[in-house]
């Protein structure tokens, strides 16, 4: 399990947001890891739920099976989830890959 640590205490943003990267920065307008808490300001943040990835699935940019690949996945890797919606997960390959979707029956326990 990947270990998180989690901001304590009153977390302020000193100045503006820092720009993040979009293809390795797991963050979006409502939702952020949170260990971007105190560096990025959105509405929610989420701890990650560690799942590993079926061999030969492949790491979207949307959810849907018609977006764009990211990614092929080699099996066993593991794929930080940080939101569901309906049949996909969000979130990050490993604890600084890309982020993007994948879909939940290509998903495992950790």
């Amino acid at each position: 399990m990947t270990d998180v640590t989690i901001p304590s205490g009153q977390l302020i943003l000193s100045g503006p947001s820092e720009k993040p990267d979009a293809a390795y920065w797991p963050v979006r307008g409502d939702l952020a890891h949170i260990r971007l808490a105190g560096r990025c300001f959105v509405p929610h943040y989420a701890v990650p739920m560690p799942r590993t990835v079926r061999d030969g699935a492949s790491l979207y940019s949307a959810a849907r099976r018609n977006a764009d690949i990211l990614v092929s996945v080699v099996g066993d890797s593991v794929f930080n989830v940080l939101d569901v919606t309906g049949d996909w997960a969000w979130g990050q390959l490993g604890d600084d890959g890309l982020v993007g979707y994948v879909a939940l029956d290509q998903l495992g326990e950790a």
